[in-house]
């Protein structure tokens, strides 16, 4: 599934992003129709500075305890601080609401002082006790900890002694604990809600926060909108109000773009990307990702109770029948017809930008493209081919392999088609299912392959961890952290083991393993790391920061970064280059910890694309 930088945890939910480095770093992610709720000029009336940015994937939640997708998990980190962020330079962890963090020898506990300088946008102070009140209910409510659960299911006990200290117990050592990717909401507000499972925190605005942001006004499958926070301890946005606005349609919102009622679009395709840079006004940004594209196989979706459920192909519970398919896929055409070189071609799970934990396979393991070595996997495998050239299920039908794919993303298209061209060599026949909503069929099972991909951050903890027994929903009818329902002992053994795992060269080398354990049991076949493709209008965004500074997005960013910088154009105090950073060097050069000699290897987490997961 996806939550892909569009799409999934979308489902095909949000995609994810993995890095890693010498303290800690996490992940961000995407947003939403144009029904134009904002006026019809970014730059809006009574010379207010509206910051608009078309997104392509609408919000699934507003509630942090909820949601998945890349652009709600955006919003979250605009609307509430974490306990740490990254330094948008190089993503090491930097003080969020919290301004050092300390272990015990042992590494079992874990000392968090909290800022006494940030506020909730009704004038209450934010404390240690809201910090504890936010872990305590993911730790005993279902409902609270279905999208980050899985950062505090090794939590032994969290208490706040007083305002400005917060205290984490582990059962265990966990290599995450500066990467903690959770939302800190206010317990005053959120102590009233009865059922986290289904309170989706968008009746009821604004919506108190103590991020950069203050969240106003929202339409489900139109806008998102907010303004500065005025109290916020890093200082003030720069523009009056920033909307998030949803477009179905990519050219419609490269179309608005151009207009100038939209300030930032992307998700660019190769042909945009082109146009738009000989287009007066306009600053394309064309990086390398943080985000795979892949094809997932559904392996027999199944719950932690041992329910089976859904329909997928019996077929593809063969590990040479997964491998066959692989082989089958040229993904050098894929790089250079359908993403034009805007790509890299895919490999191991974790994008060649987080170079700490990037793996590949070697020579002798590399399922690389044979359409001949395929078919001999697949005779191998039982499944040859009829009379009519067809290969057949055990049950005699010929197979026709139903993929789902994402209306709105016009790669999953192209690529379906390749897709068709190519496995029906094989004898295999292809259906497309692209829907405007894949999270269904995809959460019930009902599919056999799904175009796939997640926004990995700097640390790959939680990428890793959708594909654990753990993730499985508790029984069919309820919704589980997983992504595409893998289960296999092997690799939750190394999950366990590089979670604990503080020494960074050995916690490395457990993750490769994971990926290459990924890699050869065929479930995800990563087929590309797209560039993160953008542009934004120069007559409305004088400066804005990117995510690393040398060569990084602006959409989705681990952090806020982006959106908190951004200087409208005609303003003083930023350059013209983008370099507009001062605050940011200030904010985190104050409190910094550096937890030297330990060793310590943080990781951080999201999922995001077409219907992007962060």
């Amino acid at each position: 599934m996806n939550t892909h930088d569009q799409h999934h945890r979308g489902r095909l939910r949000p995609r994810l992003i993995a890095a890693a480095g010498a303290a800690a770093l996490t992940l961000t992610a995407g947003l939403a129709t144009p029904l134009n709720p904002a006026p019809q000029q970014a730059e809006a009336k009574e010379g207010k500075k509206v910051l608009t940015v078309a997104v392509a994937q609408s919000v699934d939640s507003l509630s942090p305890f909820l949601a998945s997708r890349l652009v709600s998990t955006s919003v979250h980190r605009l609307m509430y601080e974490y306990l740490t962020n990254y330094d948008p330079a190089d993503n090491h962890a930097v003080p969020g609401l919290a301004t050092k963090w300390e272990p015990s020898a042992d590494k079992l506990t874990w000392t968090y002082t909290i800022r006494s300088n940030s506020k909730w946008s009704d004038g209450q102070q934010a404390t240690a006790e809201d910090a504890a009140w936010t872990f305590n209910k993911m730790m005993t409510d279902e409902g609270a900890a279905t999208a980050n659960g899985s950062f505090v299911a090794n939590f032994r006990k969290v208490t706040a002694p007083s305002a400005t200290k917060l205290v984490i117990e582990l059962k265990k050592p966990q290599a995450t604990m500066a990467a903690l990717d959770v939302p800190i909401v206010p317990k005053h507000v959120w102590e009233k809600v009865k059922d986290f499972s289904k309170f989706n925190n968008d009746k009821s605005f604004p919506i108190v926060g103590n991020g950069p942001f203050v969240l106003t006004d929202y339409k489900a499958d139109s806008y998102v909108r907010l303004k500065p926070n005025k109290s916020f301890w890093r200082g003030a946005p720069k523009f009056d109000e920033l909307v998030f606005k949803y477009y179905k349609d990519g050219d419609a919102a490269v179309a608005a773009l151009r207009k100038g009622e939209v300030s930032f679009v992307s998700g660019l395709t190769p042909a945009q990307s082109a146009a738009l840079k000989s287009e007066p006004n306009v600053k394309v940004n064309d990086a390398p990702g943080r985000r795979f594209y892949a094809l997932a196989t559904n392996p027999g979706a199944q719950a932690k109770n041992g329910k089976h459920f859904g329909d997928g192909a019996e077929s593809l519970l063969n590990q040479k029948v997964r491998q066959a398919l692989f082989m089958a896929i040229d993904r050098d055409t894929l790089i250079d017809k359908v993403f034009q070189g805007h790509a890299v071609k895919g490999e191991g799970y974790i994008p060649p930008r987080f170079s700490t934990y990037f793996w590949k396979p070697s020579a002798s393991q590399e399922l690389s493209y044979d359409p001949a070595k395929a078919a001999q996997l697949l005779d191998q495998a039982g499944y040859k081919k009829n009379s009519d050239g067809k290969r057949v299920e055990k049950n005699g039908k010929p197979i026709n392999y139903r993929i789902l794919c994402h209306a709105t993303d016009p790669n999953d298209k192209a690529v379906g088609q390749y897709l068709k061209e190519w496995f029906g060599k094989l004898g295999i026949d292809v259906t497309l299912n692209c829907l405007d909503n894949v999270t269904d069929p995809w959460l019930a099972g009902k599919y056999d392959l799904a175009f796939d991909g997640w926004s990995v951050n700097p640390d790959p903890d939680f990428v890793l961890s959708i594909h654990t027994c753990a993730a499985l929903p508790a029984t069919p009818k309820d919704t589980g952290a997983t992504d595409n329902f893998i289960c296999d002992k092997k690799y939750d053994d190394l999950y366990d083991q590089q979670l604990a795992e503080y020494d960074t060269a050995k916690r490395t080398d457990l993750v490769k393993q994971m990926e290459s354990r990924l890699y050869d049991t065929g479930y995800m076949n990563v087929m590309a790391y797209p560039n993160a493709v953008e542009a934004y209008r120069t007559d409305q965004i004088k400066s804005i920061e990117t995510m690393p500074k040398a060569a990084g997005n602006i959409y989705g960013q681990d952090g806020y970064w982006s959106w908190w910088s951004a200087v409208p154009a005609g303003s003083s105090g930023a350059s013209s280059d983008g370099s507009s950073s001062t605050g940011v060097i200030i904010g985190i050069v104050t409190g910094v910890v550096v937890l030297a000699g330990a060793g310590l290897f943080f990781a951080m987490r999201r999922r995001s694309t077409a219907e992007d997961r962060e």
